[in-house]
C-alpha cells in the first residue's frame, strides 16, 4: 500500500512539471507569434493610431490675380531710396582755467588733439540718415520721387527692386510748390519703368495699391480706395492738391507710386495725417496729371517755370453766392487784386471784377482759373471773360512768370534752378589732410612712422564709406609711400573712376588704459565726379 502511494505521487509530480513545461512551451510560441504578426501589422498601420489619415498637400489654387497682376508691372520700377544729411553739431567744451601752469596747459594741448581727432558722435557734425521711395519713369534711370526725401541730401543711394546693389543718384530738379523731385541712377542697363495715368479719371471708391518701402521694407504692397479727391487743406503750398486714400502709407512710402486697376500710377504718396507718427487711415498723394507737368519740365528744363497774370483771390468770397449775385454773376472768382505793371494789370482787370471763364471754359473754381494759367508756356494769350458792373466784359491776356510776378512767393527750387546749393570745395575723397612733422609725430605719439594725418572726413562721403576716422596716418596708397601731401595728391591723381585703391593707415586703438598703434588697411573703388 506504501509502495502503491509512493508511485502515485511520483506520477502526479512529474505531470506537474510536464504541464509546467507545457505551459512555458505554449507561452514562448505565443510571444513568438504575436511578435511577428504585430511586426507585419505595424508596417502599413501606425502603432499609435488615432483612427484619422495623415493630410495631403493640395495643388495651388488660384485665386482673383487682378492685384497680383498689378504689383508684378510695377513693382520692378519702384525703388528704395537712402539719403544722407549733415547735421552740424557744436563740439562740447571742457572748462579752461583753474590751478596747474605749464603742466595743465600742456595736457589740454594734448587733450585737445584728442577732442579734435577722436571725439565721440556727438561731437562732430554727423551724417543723418533716411529712407524713402521713389518710381522709375525713364529706362535711362529717371526717378520721381519727393522733393523732402532728397531735400537737402549729401548723398542719395538707390536700391532697385530684387537687386543689392547701391547706386549713386544725382538730383536732376525739384519742385517745392509740390514736393516733388527727379533724381538719376546709371545702372548701365535699361530699367523697368512705370507708366504715368491721368489721375483726372479716378472717382472716390476706386481700388487703388500703395507701393514702397515703409520702415526701410523694400517692395511693400498694400491696397485700399481712393477716399477723397481735391484735398487742398492739407498741404502748405498753394498747388498741393490731393488725391486722400486708406491705403496704409508710412514713413519711408514717400515718393512711391498710388497705382489704379489699369496698372497706371495715379498719384505719388506724399503725406499722412497721423498722431502717433504712423498708418491711421488717411494718406496723401499728388495727383498724376499735376506729377506729370513737372517731371516733363525738369527732365527738359532742370527746374519748373509756373506762369502767372498777375491776379490774388480768394476761395470764400467766390464760393458767397450772395455775394455773386451782387456782382451779377452766377458763379467765377472774384479778384482782390491785380499786381501792378502784370498782364492782368495791363490787360484792364481790375479788383471786384469776377473771372467766369478762362479760353471759353467755366471757371467755377480757384483751381479752373490758376492750373490751365500756371501750365501754360510763358508767352500765351489767353482769352478772359469777366464781368463787372453786372456787365460781360472779354479780354486778352499775356501768360508771365510767376516767380517775377510774385518774386516773394518764388520758392528756393525756382530761384535756383532746382541745383543745389554748393558747398566749399570738398577735399579729395573727402579727406581734410595735415602734414606729419617730427614734432607732431613726437607730441601725438606717432613715433618714428611717416604719412599724413586725417583731421577731417566729411560725412557721407567715400572716405567715410571704407572706414576713415579723424586721427588716421595714411603711411601708403596702393602700396606707395606717402610722406607728404604733395605725395598723396600725385598719387590720387592718377586714379580714375573705378579704380581699386587701397590705403594702408596707423591708428591709436583708443584704449585710454593700453593705447597702442593698429596697422589697418582700407579699401574701395575710386567713385565718379559728384559722387
Amino acid at each position: 500500500m506504501g509502495i502503491a502511494l509512493k508511485e502515485i505521487l511520483g506520477w502526479a509530480r512529474s505531470r506537474k512539471l510536464f504541464a509546467l513545461l507545457l505551459v512555458v512551451i505554449t507561452l514562448g510560441i505565443g510571444i513568438l507569434i504575436g511578435t511577428i504578426v504585430s511586426g507585419r501589422v505595424s508596417a502599413t498601420r501606425p502603432l499609435f493610431s488615432l483612427g484619422t489619415t495623415p493630410l495631403a498637400k493640395p495643388d495651388p489654387v488660384q485665386m482673383s490675380s487682378t492685384f497680383a497682376s498689378i504689383v508684378n508691372k510695377v513693382e520692378p520700377a519702384v525703388v528704395n531710396i537712402s539719403t544722407t544729411q549733415i547735421v552740424e553739431r557744436s563740439p562740447k567744451t571742457r572748462p579752461h582755467g583753474g590751478q596747474g601752469g605749464d603742466q595743465d596747459g600742456d595736457q589740454d594741448q594734448f587733450q585737445d588733439f584728442f577732442n579734435r581727432f577722436f571725439n565721440s558722435p556727438d561731437e562732430a557734425d554727423q551724417a543723418e540718415r533716411s529712407l524713402g521711395s521713389g518710381v522709375i519713369l525713364d529706362k535711362k534711370g529717371y526717378i520721381l520721387t519727393n522733393n523732402h526725401v532728397v531735400e537737402q541730401a549729401t548723398k542719395i543711394q538707390v536700391q532697385l527692386n530684387g537687386d543689392q546693389t547701391l547706386y549713386t543718384a544725382k538730383v536732376v530738379g525739384t519742385d517745392e510748390e509740390t514736393d516733388l523731385a527727379v533724381i538719376k541712377i546709371d545702372a548701365g542697363k535699361d530699367l523697368p519703368i512705370a507708366t504715368l495715368g491721368n489721375s483726372d479719371g479716378i472717382q472716390v471708391g476706386d481700388w487703388v495699391l500703395a507701393i514702397g518701402s515703409p520702415f526701410g521694407l523694400q517692395a511693400t504692397v498694400t491696397a485700399g480706395i481712393i477716399s477723397a479727391k481735391d484735398r487742398s487743406n492739407v498741404g502748405a503750398r498753394q498747388f498741393q492738391r490731393f488725391v486722400q486714400t486708406d491705403a496704409a502709407i508710412n514713413p519711408g512710402n514717400s515718393g512711391g507710386p498710388l497705382v489704379d486697376l489699369a496698372g497706371q500710377v495715379i498719384g505719388i504718396n506724399t503725406a499722412i495725417i497721423t498722431g502717433s507718427r504712423g498708418y491711421e487711415g488717411v494718406g496723401f498723394a499728388l495727383p498724376s496729371s499735376t506729377a506729370l507737368t513737372v517731371y516733363n519740365q525738369i527732365v527738359t528744363t532742370g527746374h519748373v517755370t509756373r506762369g502767372s497774370i498777375g491776379v490774388s483771390f480768394s476761395e470764400d468770397q467766390s464760393s458767397n453766392t450772395v455775394l455773386l449775385k451782387e456782382l451779377g454773376a452766377d458763379y467765377g472768382i472774384v479778384l482782390q487784386s491785380v499786381e501792378p505793371g502784370s498782364p492782368a494789370d495791363k490787360s484792364g482787370l481790375q479788383p471786384g471784377d469776377v473771372i467766369t471763364s478762362l479760353n471759353g471754359k467755366a471757371v467755377r473754381t480757384g483751381n479752373d482759373l490758376v492750373n490751365p494759367i500756371a501750365d501754360s508756356p510763358i508767352g500765351d494769350k489767353m482769352r478772359v471773360d469777366y464781368i463787372r458792373d453786372k456787365k460781360e466784359h472779354e479780354t486778352s491776356v499775356t501768360v508771365a512768370d510767376r516767380t517775377k510776378i510774385f518774386p516773394e512767393q518764388a520758392s528756393d527750387a525756382d530761384s535756383d534752378n532746382g541745383e543745389p546749393q554748393a558747398d566749399a570745395a570738398p577735399a579729395e575723397f573727402g579727406l581734410r589732410l595735415e602734414e606729419l612733422t617730427p614734432d607732431r609725430a613726437k607730441k601725438f605719439q606717432y613715433g618714428a612712422q611717416h604719412g599724413i594725418v586725417v583731421t577731417d572726413v566729411e560725412p557721407a562721403s567715400f572716405s567715410e564709406d571704407i572706414g576713415f576716422g579723424r586721427g588716421d596716418l595714411i603711411v601708403e596708397i596702393n602700396h606707395t609711400a606717402v610722406s607728404s601731401i604733395e605725395d598723396y595728391r600725385r598719387v590720387v591723381s592718377s586714379l580714375k573712376p573705378g579704380d581699386d585703391v587701397l590705403f594702408k593707415v596707423i591708428r591709436h586703438s583708443g584704449d585710454e588704459q593700453n593705447d597702442r598703434l593698429l596697422t589697418v588697411m582700407l579699401a574701395g573703388q575710386v567713385p565718379a565726379p559728384g559722387q
